[in-house]
C-alpha cells in the first residue's frame, strides 16, 4: 500500500520530462485508482500511465529515473490494496501489452510467449481449447502474466514457475535484459525481482495432453473455487500468505472474523482470506 504526502509529479512536470516523440500511449493526472484495481478502491495516482509500446515504456522509465521519481507498475489491477491518500509518483500500467502466441512447437512440447500485460486466464483458455498441460492450477486466479509471475501465482499444486522457462524484462539502470526463471528466486508467492524493475515477456513451455483431460482438470479445479471461494465479488484475491502447515483463511475463521466488516470492506462469509468491497 502505497503512501502518498503530496503530488511530486503533475500534467506540467510530466509534459517537461517526457517529450511527445518519446511517448507513446494514453496518460491521465490525478487518476482515481478505484478504476483500476479488483478491489475497487483507493485513491489518485499522481499519474497514471500505459505506454503503447515498449520504447514509449523505456524512456517513460530513463525519464523517471533521471528525475528520481519513484513509479510502481500495475498489470491487471489484482492483489493490490491503494489507500485513499492515493499513489505518490507514476503508476505505469501495462494494459497495452497483451501478445502472446506460440513461439516453438516440438514433438511433445509447446513453447508459449506471452507479454506482461496478457490476461493470465487468456493462457488458461487456450490451453484447455489445445489441450496444452502444465497450468492447469492458474484457472480463476485473476491479473496479467507479469503480476503472475511476480508472485508465483499458483493453486491446487499447481504454479507458474513450474511452467516458466525465462523471462524478459526492464531496469532504469540495466536496460532491457532476460534472465531463466531459475535466477528469479520464485518460492511460494514470492520472488526477488526488483521493485523498480518491469516484467516484459515470458516464455513457457507447456505439454501436449489428451484435450479432454485438460480440459477436465481445469473444469474441476474451476468447480472447487466456485465453491468456496467468492469469485464474482470485489476483492484482491486472498490477502494473506499461508503459514507453513496452516491455512491463513482458517486461522481467520477459527478467530471468529468471517462476516466482520469496517467501512465498506468485509472479510467474506465464504472464504475467510478473502476481503470483498461490499460498497
Amino acid at each position: 500500500m502505497a503512501n502518498k504526502k503530496q503530488s511530486i509529479v503533475d500534467e506540467r512536470l510530466w509534459r517537461k520530462i517526457i517529450s511527445p516523440d518519446s511517448f507513446s500511449g494514453e496518460v491521465k493526472f490525478m487518476e482515481p485508482m478505484r478504476s483500476h484495481t479488483y478491489l475497487q478502491i483507493g485513491g489518485p495516482a499522481d499519474v497514471f500511465a500505459c505506454p503503447q509500446d515498449t520504447v514509449s515504456l523505456e524512456n517513460t522509465l530513463d525519464a523517471l529515473n533521471e528525475e528520481r521519481i519513484p513509479f510502481v507498475t500495475v498489470g491487471g489491477g489484482t492483489n493490490i490494496l491503494v489507500k485513499d491518500g492515493g499513489i505518490y509518483g507514476v503508476v505505469i500500467s501495462l494494459k497495452n501489452f497483451r501478445r502472446s502466441d506460440i513461439a516453438k512447437e516440438e514433438k511433445d512440447i509447446v513453447m508459449f510467449f506471452a507479454e506482461a500485460g496478457t490476461p493470465l486466464q487468456k493462457l488458461v483458455s487456450f490451453s484447455k481449447e489445445h489441450g496444452y498441460s502444465g497450468i492447469e492450477g492458474l484457472v480463476g486466479i485473476p491479473g496479467s502474466v507479469g503480476g503472475a509471475i511476480a508472485g508465483n501465482a499458483g493453486a491446487f499444486g499447481y504454479s507458474i514457475k513450474n511452467a516458466l522457462v525465462s523471462v524478459r524484462m526492464m531496469n532504469p539502470d540495466k536496460g532491457i535484459y532476460e534472465m531463466s526463471a531459475s535466477e528469479l528466486g520464485l518460492e511460494y508467492r514470492a520472488s526477488k525481482i526488483p521493485e523498480d524493475t518491469v516484467i516484459l515477456s515470458a516464455n513457457m513451455r507447456l505439454r501436449k495432453d489428451v484435450k479432454e483431460d485438460v480440459a477436465k482438470r481445469i473444469n474441476s479445479f474451476l468447480k472447487q473455487k466456485r465453491e468456496t471461494q467468492p469469485l464474482s465479488e470485489m476483492s484482491a484475491g486472498c490477502i494473506f500468505r499461508n503459514p507453513e502447515g496452516a491455512s491463513s483463511g482458517r486461522l481467520i475463521d477459527e478467530a471468529g472474523c468471517k462476516g466482520m466488516r469496517i467501512g465498506g470492506v468485509e472479510v467474506s462469509r465464504m472464504h475467510a482470506n478473502f476481503f470483498i468491497n461490499k460498497g
